[in-house]
């Protein structure tokens, strides 16, 4: 397939293999991730996968821009008849009760759907982690069902609570800590996103799958969850 690489500063490359959400592109990011993570090159020091790119640093004492080039797509022509590393199936528990689904309503008024409509497309689909980007451990997942999709809010909130479950666009994503965030919230979970004791810190890693699971306020307060 066909790449394209783009200087993103003296040190770093990016790597595009298209320009769309589209879940075959991110298997092709995923097969050169890994490959390049196995090959370990002496003087790339950083791999960064996204949607459809990814991101290698490399020490400009060992590459300029054409020679990382060229070392990547050395690496990446090979890449592309590898198997893909399985990857996990998470579930997330989600209290959807209106005191920490925040935007529920609201959304159920712009869709024309019920709450409970709602709740059923949200936990229906097999999400996809495409990036992990915004905070440490803020994996972004797709796609929304298209009856979802919506918009950001129009005045984002000074601090989203920890454990957020929230979307935007086609995209859904739950928020590791309290931050500023515009994201429509439709739940919370009590599992937490980022800990020291995970692999890389981060619960969800680039192409691994999500599903979420609707749970009760009981359950919710039982594992830990905050109101």
């Amino acid at each position: 397939m066909s790449r394209t690489y783009v200087i993103a500063s003296e040190s770093c490359v990016i790597v595009y293999f298209g320009d769309k959400i589209d879940p075959s592109l991110s298997q092709e990011v995923q097969k050169a991730y890994f490959a390049l993570k196995k090959a370990e090159i002496e003087g790339f020091y950083e791999v960064i996968p996204s949607y459809a790119s990814l991101m290698v640093c490399y020490d400009v004492l060992r590459f300029d821009f054409k020679s990382a080039c060229e070392a990547l797509e050395r690496i990446l022509q090979g890449a592309e008849a590898c198997a893909l590393t399985p990857s996990k199936r998470v579930k997330i528990p989600v209290y959807y009760g209106e005191e920490v689904g925040l935007d529920l309503a609201l959304l159920a008024e712009e869709k024309s759907l019920s709450v409970e409509e709602i709740i059923a497309l949200h936990v229906n689909e097999i999400y996809t982690v495409y990036a992990i980007g915004f905070a440490p451990g803020f994996a972004y997942l797709g796609e929304l069902d298209a009856r979802l999709a919506t918009a950001r809010l129009s005045n984002p909130r000074k601090a989203v609570p920890k454990g957020s479950v929230a979307i935007a666009d086609r995209q859904c994503a739950v928020y590791p800590a309290q931050s500023p965030g515009g994201w429509k919230i439709l739940g919370r979970t009590p599992m937490a996103m980022f800990d020291a004791t995970y692999e890389g810190l981060s619960l969800l890693h680039v192409g691994d799958t999500v599903c979420y699971e609707p749970i009760s306020k009981e359950e919710f307060l039982r594992l830990g969850g905050v109101l």
